[in-house]
């Protein structure tokens, strides 16, 4: 039961961590409107670090094997996908600002929460 909250309490802190970013982009771009302040939600991608404690058997799985599924499955994502996001939304010639894209460049809504902030 300890172990299951542990990891409760770590995806807690984690989304927490997430919205408090998008909150941060959203109220710099309010606050500075001559520039162009955005968040990029860049997918699940298994190939990262974000698991570097876990045992070496599950390391291997998520580097090796399920990256290789990325591509397929809906909010997974590879650095290279990510990265032609992150450059179309640069490259964005609208002047958007204080948006929030997902892992294919569209737009999101933030949570009200963020809106609030």
């Amino acid at each position: 039961m300890e172990t299951r909250w542990l990891c409760d309490a770590g995806a807690d802190a984690y989304a927490t961590s997430k919205q408090c970013i998008l909150a941060a982009a959203i109220e710099f771009a309010r606050e500075n409107p001559r520039l162009h302040i955005n968040a990029v939600e860049p997918g699940f991608m298994p190939a990262s670090n974000l698991g570097r404690e876990a045992n070496a058997f599950v390391r291997f799985l998520t580097k090796y094997i399920l990256s290789m599924f990325a591509p397929f499955i809906k909010y997974w994502s590879t650095s290279k996908r990510a990265v032609r996001v992150i450059t179309k939304i640069l490259m964005n010639e609208a002047g958007q600002t204080g948006t929030y894209y997902d892992d294919g460049g569209h737009l999101m809504l933030a949570s009200t929460l963020v809106l609030l902030w």
